[in-house]
């Protein structure tokens, strides 16, 4: 007993006092495993695993692990769940390696916490999706939560690298206006997109139920605001190195760059009947552009005691 009492003494002392870099690295793991694990749901849905373990939390319902009898259907499900507790533990490091300034930083405490605790409420989701027979509104439900997962897994990162000092609009009203514009299409196009997969062959069983629309019509409006998206990012690019705006130009780049792919990917599986790898990428993809978007919503503003780099609110609106 006075062993484990010393072993949890010096864990606890080992454990950072401020934001140190197994902070940040664990900060970039839980984007990385929460994009990864899309990834995977994306490989059981794909690859018609949706079922691989017919039951939940057990894989049968004998075993929590797959059996060979289960074929590749049950390895590919089960590795799904074997990725979830993977996320668990990396959120569990997360919320440990805050929790000593957690007065001083709230911020960080919170956007741990989440994670620590909706990484259960997905595990709990997914087990209604495949009791539910992968009700696609669930397994929408399913990828919603794991879409909003990211990109508080991307403000968590962005916060331990800027602080969580005071800080101001760096752009005009304008342009600020132009990216939350871009944002909320984006979120459209997630939403529609969800729909559109919804309605469409991957089901992720061949028995699951589809959700009755039209998946050809639901294509073409899914392309509305994804295009829209992308002319008000060419504002954004553009905006951020004529004013300029440095903070802006990086993430708004990149933002351009992955809905370029993004559109790329969307129009050749359209094209090509919906093969399973380019649909896995664009899932993953909407990760990403997600995870894009929130770091150029969030390099709107500057520090309001270090405006370094950045010229004043009203010589931008003059300008």
């Amino acid at each position: 007993m006075n062993t484990i009492a010393q072993a949890a003494r010096r864990f606890w002392n080992w454990l950072p006092t401020d934001v140190d870099r197994r902070v940040r690295v664990v900060a970039w793991l839980n984007l990385v495993a929460q994009t990864a694990l899309v990834g995977t749901g994306g490989a059981v849905r794909l690859t018609g695993s949706g079922l691989g373990c017919p039951t939940w939390p057990r894989c049968t319902a004998e075993s929590f692990v797959s059996t060979p009898e289960m074929g590749i259907h049950g390895v590919i499900e089960f590795g799904n769940r074997t990725l979830f507790f993977v996320l668990q533990i990396i959120a569990i490091f997360a919320l440990l390696f805050v929790l000593k300034y957690r007065k001083q930083r709230r911020d960080l405490f919170i956007l741990t916490l989440i994670p620590a605790c909706s990484v259960l409420f997905q595990a709990v989701v997914g087990g209604i999706t495949v009791l539910s027979g992968l009700n696609p509104y669930v397994v929408g439900l399913h990828f919603v939560l794991s879409i909003t997962l990211v990109v508080l897994a991307a403000v968590l990162v962005f916060r331990v690298y800027n602080g969580n000092a005071e800080r101001v609009l760096a752009v005009p009203t304008w342009l600020a206006a132009v990216t939350h514009a871009a944002s909320f299409f984006v979120a459209v196009t997630i939403i529609v997109g969800i729909l559109t997969t919804g309605s469409g062959p991957h089901a992720g069983d061949k028995g699951a139920a589809r959700n009755g629309l039209d998946p050809e019509l639901l294509q073409h409006v899914h392309s509305w605001p994804a295009y829209i998206t992308l002319g008000l990012t060419v504002v954004i690019v553009a905006a951020a190195w004529l004013l300029p705006v440095p903070s802006l130009r990086f993430p708004s780049a990149l933002l351009l760059a992955v809905e370029g792919v993004q559109i790329v990917v969307g129009v050749a599986q359209a094209r090509m009947g919906l093969p399973e790898i380019l649909v896995g990428l664009h899932m993953v993809l909407a990760c990403v552009l997600a995870a894009a978007m929130t770091a150029t919503v969030l390099n709107l503003k500057t520090p309001a005691s270090v405006p370094v780099g950045v010229e004043p609110v009203e010589a931008l609106k003059a300008a």
